[in-house]
């Protein structure tokens, strides 16, 4: 069986590399575990001075897995609460890796998925890539993400994503600030690993950059913590809301739910 993700060093260049394309490199219990693995192993590795998180397929990572949404009506709210915490500690250890962390996106970046872009250090999409945290579609609420974002880009600009759902183009990402530019796919993998990511690995001190991160990853980092775990509260109390019930349902059988 092949691995969920993979990982690569290459001049001082760490790759991580989601692999599920088959399913649109949707987020399992196992995804989670692997590229929290994959994570810790780049941050001890002495040769890795910068990493990209990419994924194989036409789309980066189209949120939770089919298989794990439904497994979450049988959920009981102490479980529910458990994996949310798993999301938020992987959430976090992205946020605050000592290295710097560039999200190559291709395709759609959708709920979670998006939530990895959210907690990158740096972002280039395709200019066809689209993003959303369409949780809300579904009666679900993106509550991990809703930290990491409203840090990144203010509360209004967080708020106009996470309330409507919708979908944006990597040009309006790009504009809300969510990523750092976008190009055609033909250009990307070359700007971000030979370009940009090689840059930083040949011009920047390994040690400044992680300093840099730290200090800023500090500025509110009791206030974070907190809210992040009442964030995980939240997550798991909406899973079990008879609205998330009913869009679950609906989406597993392809249907609009009715609100």
């Amino acid at each position: 069986m092949e691995r969920a993700v993979l990982t690569q060093v290459e001049n001082q260049l760490g790759f991580i590399t989601l692999n599920r394309p088959e399913k649109r490199n949707a987020l399992s219990p196992q995804l989670i575990t692997d590229l929290a693995e994959a994570f810790s192993e780049m941050g001890a590795n002495p040769n890795v001075k910068v990493v990209i998180l990419q994924a194989k397929g036409r789309a980066f990572c189209a949120g939770a897995d089919l298989e794990y949404i439904q497994s979450l009506q049988n959920f009981t709210f102490e479980e529910n609460l458990e994996d949310s915490h798993r999301l938020k500690l992987l959430f976090s250890q992205i946020y605050e890796f000592p290295k710097v962390v560039i999200a190559k996106v291709q395709g759609h970046a959708l709920a979670g998925g998006c939530g990895l872009v959210t907690v990158c250090d740096f972002a280039f999409a395709d200019s066809d890539a689209l993003f959303g945290y369409t949780e809300a579609k579904i009666g679900f609420v993106p509550a991990l993400v809703s930290v990491f974002l409203a840090e990144q880009i203010g509360h209004y600009r967080a708020g106009e994503l996470l309330i409507s759902g919708e979908m944006i183009s990597a040009k309006k990402a790009d504009e809300f600030g969510l990523i750092t530019g976008h190009m055609s796919g033909d250009s990307l993998d070359h700007w971000v690993a030979h370009e940009f990511a090689a840059k930083l690995i040949r011009e920047n001190s390994a040690f400044s950059m992680s300093e840099t991160k730290r200090l800023l990853r500090s500025l509110g980092k009791e206030a974070r913590d907190r809210a992040l775990d009442a964030a995980a509260e939240a997550n798991a109390r909406a899973r079990v809301h008879e609205d998330c019930k009913k869009g679950i349902a609906a989406f597993l059988t392809k249907n609009k739910p009715t609100w």
